[in-house]
């Protein structure tokens, strides 16, 4: 490991003493290009001193870069295959809540809900409750700590 040419600490105590124009003005010069707009103090620096550090001790080994690249595309990879298999076109998902019976059938391209097309399971739970509720939790396909005490049940086309 290469020795720092220069004493991190002091520049990061330096560094705190900054207004935010002067650490924006440093964001720059560190990465040659502007900081994102709305980045709070705190935030430009903790980049600042990551890139400081970066530069006096080395930064990412080009594997280590390459497992986070790779890890990356087969997570959202495998996150879209199993959201596009979760259920074949036809398959009617049926929930009670309030007394009603509410009845959605999946589309190729969203859900269908009382004769009208939704692009997801989440816009009809929302119609349906009047609150923000994840879609397939609502209609159990997922479970969690509080779900509702109603009940839902899954149909697939025959």
């Amino acid at each position: 490991m290469a020795k720092p040419s220069l004493d991190l600490s002091a520049e990061i105590a330096r560094l705190e003493s900054l207004a935010i124009d002067a650490l924006r003005n440093e964001w720059r010069r560190l990465y040659q290009t502007s900081p994102p707009k709305r980045l709070s103090r705190d935030i430009l620096l903790r980049g600042i001193t990551y890139r400081l550090q970066e530069l006096a001790h080395g930064g990412l080994s080009k594997s280590t870069v390459r497992k986070l690249q790779s890890s990356t595309s087969d997570c959202l990879f495998s996150r879209r295959r199993r959201r596009a298999a979760a259920f074949k076109a036809g398959t009617r998902l049926i929930r009670e809540w309030r007394g009603q019976t509410h009845t959605v059938v999946i589309l190729d391209d969203g859900v269908e809900w009382r004769g009208q097309r939704y692009a997801s399971l989440s816009i009809v739970a929302r119609e349906i409750t009047g609150a923000r509720w994840s879609g397939p939790r609502f209609f159990g396909l997922k479970t969690g700590a509080d779900d509702a005490s109603s009940s839902s049940q899954v149909r697939h086309p025959e």
